[in-house]
């Protein structure tokens, strides 16, 4: 029988926030109304240690989330098993559509200058732009599962197989 590595594996707080931090891409799941997960690629927002989404107020995942606003978000990088990394979210949301709420936008611009870079009273029309019918989604976790395999101290492996030619 293998030997469990789970807690060796397990990321701190601080890390989790490094990791989130520098991750560019979540999984986020929700329900459907018949019960099958619908999941979706999606840039993200961090204020405070809190996950952040952006997207269209009749969009699915938003129909979802105001049927039901149980979530689960997975962020993950490596490219080779002892490279693994990644955060699970499991929890709640709360859908924020008041655009006068300050919440809402410093959530917008945390979104925006992730990818597009720092906000400043020129960028306010394009953020502006950005979030024409959309609203906030904020994950309220419940539980976090984390890991790490590059704790383990593996030799580092090779990128190989069929995909390893299109990295």
């Amino acid at each position: 029988m293998g030997t469990n590595q789970r807690s060796q594996i397990t990321m701190s707080d601080d890390e989790v926030r490094e990791f989130l931090e520098q991750t560019r891409t979540a999984t986020m799941a929700t329900i459907g109304a018949d019960g099958q997960p619908h999941l979706v690629a999606m840039w993200y927002g961090l204020i405070d240690g809190k996950v952040y989404f952006e997207t269209k107020a009749k969009s699915q995942k938003a129909v979802n989330l105001k049927r039901d606003p149980r979530i689960t978000v997975s962020f993950e990088a490596g490219l080779s098993y002892d490279q693994l990394r990644g955060v699970a979210i499991e929890g709640t949301t709360t859908i924020i559509d008041d655009t006068e709420d300050p919440e809402y936008w410093a959530a917008s611009v945390s979104v925006f200058e992730r990818y597009n870079g720092p906000y400043n009273d020129e960028m306010k029309p394009f953020v502006e732009i950005m979030m024409n019918k959309r609203v906030i989604v904020r994950v309220e976790p419940k539980r976090v599962r984390t890991w790490d395999h590059r704790k383990l101290g593996q030799p580092a492996m090779p990128v190989a197989g069929t995909t390893a030619q299109y990295l």
